[in-house]
């Protein structure tokens, strides 16, 4: 086993003086702080990075690795593999250090322990090596360990994921490394024209691979990827991450999209694009809100509301305090009530602004623009506020996914989609079939919609806190 690998990637992928890289480094940090906002989800459980030079993804990698920052692991392991091909199952290169112009970086390859050794110059590629600069700066106390990974078939996938999983324990992050989309003539993949709509065509391309990375379901994803023929480089990292998430001790983990960008954007020439995308892997209560913050959304929708009964003004209220989670970008419904009865109900499922913002325009929604009821400023007496901010949502293949309470869900097909809020079934007493049913007649679809196997169904937890009417 050699002492050291010095990295060949330095001096060709990235400066090879650590001035320059610091300098480059904290360029991408910055600029990526800039796109996403300061705001960073809590316990990142795995996360899927891009592994391009730094100056293409490194913004986008940079989400994860602000996210890596902030929880300051104690181990990663990070789900690799070579491009060259020729590796069979899961193995950790025989190398006890690797350095960069930031220094050596230890490599603990004997955790978790089981998986074959190979010399370094058989499985070296840039899929791992590219990420240590990144690391070195977001976490340098963390353990290091590299696995790189190759072909399998599903039961190896899930052995090798079930030992991965059962070392798993709190202070361990894992990474898998993986680029999306290679588009253009030189990746032999040019599924349409490089034309004035390929930028939204790509994106769209990328997001229906990524919304099946979020189902944490590895056939499902790679099913999809097949269907589309998409060249996503990194399967077999993600499927494997996808197998452990779902075997952590956790329950309810969601996907969240940090960000995402095309290279055909930074060169503006979309005939040869990769596209890189940052997902981390978040437990349900990463997604809560503080009680303050609450607090402060109560007050948006109370004084919102309250100013275009007496007024008629449909001017949102500002939020006056609040911390960094109010400038995220969520998922949220306002809901309107006087007594049992629903007076408006109106939200997003994705978030176009900061939900500091958010809340108020769908407080004005739900009392004046529910075509189901007459406005709010025509109702007397004091109206009770519900809100609901959402998780991310995750895809499911049949509704024993779904549990009653809950979950609120998304279906969709054939261009129809409708949603339910997790607290419509529990205050209606409903079974999950009852649910689905009143789902798919919301979707303009029939009863039984549900269970066609065309039909995309999605679930989401939802955080609900309410105020009473004044």
């Amino acid at each position: 086993m050699p002492a050291v690998h010095p990295s060949p990637f330095s001096g060709s992928w990235y400066p090879d003086a650590a001035a320059d890289l610091e300098r480059l480094l904290e360029e991408r940090f910055q600029e990526s702080c800039r796109r996403t906002g300061p705001f960073l989800f809590a316990d990142g459980l795995g996360f899927v990075v891009p592994h391009a030079g730094p100056a293409y993804s490194g913004t986008v990698a940079a989400a994860v690795y602000r996210s890596i920052g902030q929880q300051q692991p104690e181990r990663i392991v990070l789900l690799a593999f070579p491009h060259h091909g020729g590796l069979r199952g899961v193995a950790a290169p025989d190398v006890e250090t690797i350095s960069t112009p930031f220094g050596a970086v230890p490599i603990y390859g004997d955790w978790p322990g089981g998986f074959v050794r190979l010399p370094e110059e058989r499985v070296c590629d840039h899929s791992f090596e590219i990420q240590l600069p990144f690391l070195q700066k977001a976490a340098p106390k963390a353990k290091v360990t590299p696995l790189y990974v190759g072909s399998m078939g599903a039961d190896e996938r899930r052995e090798a994921a079930g030992r991965l999983a059962a070392a798993w324990r709190p202070g361990v992050a894992f990474v898998a490394s993986s680029d999306f989309t290679h588009y253009g003539r030189s990746f032999g993949y040019v599924p349409f024209p490089a034309d004035s709509a390929v930028s939204v065509r790509l994106h769209e391309l990328d997001h229906e691979c990524i919304d099946a990375a979020g189902s944490l379901d590895s056939a499902l994803f790679l099913d999809a990827l097949e269907e589309r023929s998409a060249t996503v480089c990194g399967t077999g990292p993600i499927a494997l991450l996808l197998d452990v998430m779902r075997r952590l001790p956790v329950e309810g983990i969601y996907q969240a999209t940090l960000d995402y960008q095309a290279s055909g954007e930074l060169t503006r020439d979309y005939r040869h694009s990769v596209s890189y995308a940052a997902l981390g892997y978040f437990p349900r209560s990463a997604f809560d809100l503080a009680a303050e913050d609450c607090g402060v959304l109560l007050d948006v929708a109370e004084e919102t509301l309250l100013r275009v009964r007496q007024t008629g003004e449909r001017r949102p209220a500002p939020a006056r305090r609040g911390s960094a989670a109010l400038q995220a970008r969520r998922g949220a419904f306002v809901s309107l009530h006087q007594g049992e009865e629903l007076l408006g109900c109106v939200g997003n499922c994705a978030g176009r602004q900061p939900l500091a913002e958010e809340i108020g325009d769908l407080t004005l929604a739900a009392a004046l623009e529910d075509p189901r009821f007459r406005p709010a400023t025509e109702v007397q007496g004091p109206i009770d506020l519900e809100i609901s901010v959402l998780t991310p949502f995750r895809r499911i293949r049949d509704i024993g996914e779904f549990s009653v309470g809950r979950h609120g869900a998304v279906l969709r097909m054939r261009g129809h989609s409708g949603l339910l809020l997790p607290q419509v079934a529990e205050d209606r007493g409903w079974t999950a079939e009852d649910f689905f049913r009143a789902l798919a007649r919301k979707s303009m679809l029939g009863p039984q919609a549900w269970r066609d196997p065309k039909v995309r169904l999605e679930i989401f937890e939802a955080q609900v806190f309410a105020r009473p009417g004044r």
